[in-house]
């Protein structure tokens, strides 16, 4: 395990023909060259180049390494967020730190911010949540964010970094079942976006809370078996939290099972008849809130323009359904007959689901997919029951899907860890009670 805090480097701008941006105070470029002011930097004959404000060459390369003089900051201008989820868009985003330009073999651009892993977090906190969340749980989120971080690195130190590509997949004509590993990036450690953790750098203020979290649990780690924890984290669980297993590859892991997110302990929910009765009650659960003030303290205002994120209800007509079915697949299944669900986690989290459809029946796996292929952008979650409307011939007209939960349901549970944290619970009572097993260890001061 590491002993002293790392530089890390995170992508905030991929596959880019041009950048733009300013530097907010003097930056040294190579061969000491040195600038302020807006800039902005180009893709032309497969390598960059770099102006300045007046629209004068600055220097060429294939990559490019500009260090901050005396604190200056950098801003990017029109950084994508939210990727390929509802509340895309754009914003103007202020970082901290080195800025490092590269491009590809494809003429395509990066742009790295390289900073240290405290420095990082700062900024992950005040973008995961609001300013104004309970101390506790700032805490216990610095704890398990700095915990995925620095276990990823070490895992990639060691040679072993199983997500050298996006996208795992097991496929036959029966049954296409894939997972997403977080750490499938090689020009960098980690994005800046929600597939990794949520940076924004100095965007948003960072608040004295969140700076007292982070220097409260300075080279704070869960660990277990001599090793950092990968501590994986979601918006909310719907009373059970998953297997790490169901949502990636099939190993488990000790620290990453199911547990209740309450001080009752639910048996899993692991059958059709199961599902159906939690799913449409509403038991007891730290995440099972709608207390309006806590959720503004923890969710960023994008993020609180989803509601109905404990239970909730989407319906599709089939003709729609179909639609969107093939668009996110790219398999025609004709008309949809039946969405059959075939295995369950312990949170009611659907692993395997069968599209029975005029032309094709297919099974598709694991959670994320299925979230995929039956939205425009993601269910909240594969925890739900399906509901079928038939016209007089049999075919369906109308699907209704009833769910729980808002994520992957793998390890903590965002709302229901700010819920423990405004009910006084410490933050070392959070971690442990969503990393069952885990231990806490201070690895650098």
């Amino acid at each position: 395990m590491i002993n002293s805090e790392p530089i890390i480097h995170v992508g905030v701008v991929e596959h880019a023909l041009s950048i733009e941006g300013l530097f907010n105070g003097q930056f040294e470029l190579p061969t000491t060259i040195r600038l302020s002011g807006a800039f902005s930097v180009r893709s032309i004959d497969g390598r960059m180049v770099l102006f300045d404000a007046e629209g004068i060459e600055v220097m060429k390369g294939m990559e490019i390494l500009c260090k901050p003089l005396r604190a200056a900051t950098f801003t990017l201008k029109g950084v994508t967020i939210g990727i390929n989820f509802h509340w895309e868009r754009k914003e103007d985003q202020t970082f901290e730190g080195s800025l490092r330009l590269r491009i590809g073999d494809d003429g395509c651009m990066t742009a790295i911010n390289d900073i240290s892993v405290e420095g990082y977090l700062r900024s992950v906190i005040s973008s995961e949540m609001s300013a104004e969340a309970p101390i506790e749980l700032l805490k216990a989120h610095a704890i398990t964010s700095r915990s995925w971080l620095v276990a990823m690195l070490e895992r990639q130190n060691r040679g072993k970094n199983i997500g050298a590509t996006a996208v795992r997949s097991l496929e036959s004509d029966a049954e296409i079942v894939r997972w997403y590993d977080r750490e499938d990036h090689t020009a960098f450690d980690v994005c800046a976006d929600d597939h990794c953790q949520r940076y924004q750098g100095i965007t948003k203020i960072i608040s004295a809370s969140a700076n007292e979290a982070i220097d409260a649990t300075r080279g704070m780690f869960l660990v277990h078996d001599g090793e950092i924890c990968d501590a994986r984290f979601y918006k909310a669980c719907g009373g059970l939290t998953e297997l790490f297993e169901n949502a990636w590859e099939e190993t488990p892991v000790p620290y990453l099972r199911s547990v209740s997110d309450w001080t009752t302990t639910y048996p899993p929910v692991m059958t059709e008849g199961a599902a159906r009765a939690w799913i449409l009650s509403a038991p007891e659960a730290y995440c099972n809130t709608s207390d309006g003030e806590i959720l503004r303290q923890i969710l960023p205002s994008f993020d609180q323009e989803t509601t109905d994120f404990y239970r909730w209800t989407v319906e599709y007509s089939r003709d729609e359904l179909e639609r969107i079915v093939r668009k996110r697949s790219g398999i025609d299944f004709g008309t949809i007959m039946d969405l059959v669900p075939l295995r369950r986690g312990p949170s009611g989290r659907i692993t395997r689901l069968r599209l029975v459809g005029s032309a094709k029946t297919l099974v598709v796996g694991k959670e994320l997919e299925i979230r995929r292929w039956l939205s425009n952008s993601h269910l909240y979650s594969s925890a739900f029951i399906v509901d079928v409307e038939r016209g007089e011939n049999g075919v369906p007209e109308k699907f209704v899907l009833r769910g729980a939960g808002w994520g992957h349901g793998v390890g903590l549970c965002q709302i229901g860890a700010a819920v423990m944290a405004a009910r006084g619970k410490n933050a070392d009572e959070i971690v442990l009670h969503y990393f069952p097993g885990a231990g806490l260890q201070k690895l650098y001061s």
